[in-house]
């Protein structure tokens, strides 16, 4: 099964939410590049088809984290499968027709000069990026809060936000925190160079 096979596979299995359908549509068409665009420019995921494959790993990771016993138990921690999917997989959609192929000139082993493709950043809706996330999400569904503040806040304390909303956002909202872990896990893990 490919990513994007799975991602459709997971998706319509979860997610039955009104506008959930004309989303996947969405992202399905040729107006969009979910499916081969890069999760990065640089760093993990950062070629063809990187963003669904992160996305994917994501929501495993997620899937895992609130699996565990201690989350449930301990905590009284539990969320439905289809908020874990909404959060795992909408989380990076701020990401779709986000990245452009350009080239750039550079020394080959031999010394020769050759022109290289790599990706650059062209945002042409400049709302942030957890942000810009919930925003396109909710233009077809409705989120609830949980996963709204789950989508704004995955990046944590690693985006350019104020520390203070970061960690107040992580303590009221436990799905926040989970999908920023998942996420973490997922870049430098599973993607990065400490694989």
């Amino acid at each position: 099964m490919t990513n994007r096979e799975r991602f459709i596979s997971i998706y319509k299995e979860k997610i039955k939410r009104d506008g959930a359908d004309r989303l996947l549509e969405y992202l399905c068409s040729e107006s969009s590049d979910f499916f081969t665009a890069p999760a990065s420019t640089r760093f993990h995921g950062n070629y063809e088809g990187g963003l669904v494959e992160h996305t994917l790993n994501v929501y495993d990771c997620l899937c895992d984290i609130l699996s565990r016993p201690r989350i449930k138990e301990a905590y009284g921690i539990e969320y439905s499968e289809e908020s874990i999917a909404i959060a795992a997989l909408l989380h990076d959609i701020c990401k779709v027709n986000f990245y452009k192929v350009s080239f750039r000139n550079v020394k080959n082993p031999e010394g020769k000069w050759e022109s290289v493709p790599y990706y650059t950043i062209e945002d042409n809706l400049p709302y942030g990026h957890g942000e810009k996330s919930v925003y396109i999400a909710s233009g077809y569904m409705r989120l609830t809060r949980d996963e709204a503040f789950a989508i704004r806040y995955h990046m944590g304390f690693s985006g350019n936000e104020d520390p203070g909303n970061v960690g107040k956002a992580l303590e009221m909202f436990p799905l926040a925190f989970f999908l920023n872990c998942a996420d973490t896990e997922a870049a430098y893990f599973i993607e990065g160079s400490n694989k």
